[in-house]
């Protein structure tokens, strides 16, 4: 038998097919873009992510020689989706997903906390306000464009909304419910009616269905198997958010065990079976079936989207590689490699698209500081690295006052492939990180969830069995010590120049 996993991730689709014994017999990618119509927004089309699955899926089929008969299940996890998919009576997508990474609702976020009570609402979601979650955007589109919110029946995560055009069935996960923040119940596992009536939003607005990741969520239709080289009435998982199952792909099943999920942005999280200790982090319930467990984690707006974005924009021609000119990120963590800790007094904030734990707030802005003539790309790159590396710490320092954790993480997601990255962040936040090995990523979390769905493996702790750690860093100290001055002075500048971020983040 064979497992299919697809991620749609924010910046691209991956699909793994693997056997009964976790080994990856073959897999496909394809790359896209975000939509950034105005400063802080963030929007995708969500057909740009079905033909992505679809591609990707067929590819991994024919590379593989799968035999169709001998694929056994499928599960799609999917970036979090934000406000989710708009559609309308006829399920056709009103407008573009406002997804995790918009910020328009800041100011809204803002008013909200005046008009309601945010400890009540804790209490009942264990999430906080912040732009960040999907209510905030559903209030935005409520507010701002009436008719679009008027003409919208039912608003589908990303991956939810591919299984429905997969398969004609309209659900929800659990954990994609959870994240959605303000209207789920966290105790009892379902919509709140009260949290609904407190904040105006209509719960027929939201899939009525809701599933855990594992759970069945419809099989393949013929027109779907036919276009992915698959058999009608393939059973296809619900699915869960794709940190989530990064999380499940680097072994993390039990409590106080941890890991970091590095690809566009950065999350830091641990299991634990505890209320969550407050609105300063996320908290959904996790992947596995114990009653109670849930994932807190705290979330850096951008990581890998920052070495994507300098790459883009400022790469030297001569680093450029292939006749499309590709990201050169090996030429570029070469030249980073030459450069001293600490880039020789330069600092950068890395807070480009606003920053959620723990300062969240939608109105902050990225800073280089401490440039000079002296200074290079090069300079300039690693101190990027080094910014996410500070970031990192900062989310580490404030979850373990609340959260018991392990000394040891795991690290894994696209970022994971750099081992100077992963040494700054091991010499910045003083941890011992264990990177997973290549493939060790989201979509191998979901084909061990479709795994799990048939009875093919018993046990989540199984995924211990399928995937083998790989290298083990460990901090410096000579370099932790030096980085925690500058540590120090990262802390600092924001709440220096946060009003005047805020005036620019106004006039812009």
């Amino acid at each position: 038998m064979f497992f299919i996993g697809t991620d749609i991730g924010t910046s691209s689709t991956k699909t793994v097919i693997t056997d009964e014994n976790g080994t990856i017999i073959s897999s496909d990618v394809r790359q896209y873009g975000v939509l950034e119509p105005h400063p802080s927004w963030a929007e995708q089309h969500p057909d740009v992510w079905l033909d992505a699955v679809k591609s990707t899926i067929r590819n991994a089929v024919d590379k593989g020689g799968i035999n169709p008969g001998h694929a056994a299940a499928l599960c799609i996890s999917g970036l979090y989706g934000g406000s989710g998919v708009p559609l309308d009576k006829n399920m056709e997508v009103v407008r573009p997903c406002m997804i995790w990474m918009d910020r328009r609702s800041g100011r809204l976020s803002q008013s909200l906390r005046a008009h309601i009570d945010e400890k009540e609402l804790f209490s009942v979601t264990e999430n906080g306000i912040d732009s960040y979650f999907g209510y905030t955007k559903l209030l935005w589109m409520k507010e701002n464009e009436p008719e679009l919110w008027k003409r919208t029946e039912v608003f589908l995560p990303p991956n939810q909304y591919v299984i429905y055009r997969l398969t004609g069935q309209t659900v929800m996960d659990k954990t994609a419910a959870g994240n959605l923040g303000g209207l789920f119940d966290m105790k009892r596992g379902i919509w709140s009616r009260k949290m609904s009536e407190m904040l105006e939003i209509p719960l027929t607005k939201l899939p009525e269905r809701l599933l855990k990741p594992y759970e069945i969520a419809g099989e393949l239709s013929r027109e779907a198997a036919g276009e992915l080289g698959l058999l009608e009435g393939l059973p296809v998982c619900a699915g869960c958010v794709d940190c989530l199952s990064s999380t499940l792909a680097a072994g993390v099943t039990g409590e106080g065990e941890c890991a970091a999920v590095l690809a566009t942005s950065l999350n830091f999280g641990v299991i634990h079976s505890d209320m969550s200790p407050g609105p300063m982090y996320i908290t959904m319930p996790y992947v596995t079936e114990e009653p109670g467990i849930r994932y807190t984690y705290g979330g850096m707006s951008t990581a890998g989207a920052l070495t994507k974005w300098f790459s883009e924009q400022f790469s030297p021609e001569q680093w450029k590689i292939g006749e499309a000119g590709g990201i050169p990120f090996e030429q570029l963590e070469k030249a980073a490699l030459k450069v001293p800790p600490g880039c020789e007094g330069l600092l950068i904030l890395p807070y480009f698209m606003g920053e959620r734990c723990p300062i969240w707030d939608s109105e902050a802005r990225g800073l280089v500081m401490g440039l000079s003539l002296k200074h290079s790309g090069a300079h300039i790159y690693r101190a990027i690295l080094e910014a996410v590396g500070y970031g990192m710490r900062h989310m580490v320092e404030t979850l373990e006052e609340d959260i018991n954790m392990n000394a040891c993480c795991k690290l894994t997601g696209g970022g994971s492939g750099s081992r100077l990255w992963n040494q700054i962040l091991s010499d910045i936040t003083g941890k011992t990180l264990v990177r997973m090995p290549k493939g060790a990523e989201a979509p191998y979390g979901d084909a061990f969830l479709a795994a799990y769905s048939v009875g093919s493996v018993q046990n989540f702790s199984d995924i211990k069995g399928w995937v083998k750690e790989g290298e083990t860093i460990s901090p410096a100290k000579e370099k932790s010590e030096f980085y925690d001055n500058y540590f120090e002075i990262y802390k600092h500048l924001y709440y220096a120049i946060k009003e005047d971020m805020h005036r620019l983040a106004g006039l812009g």
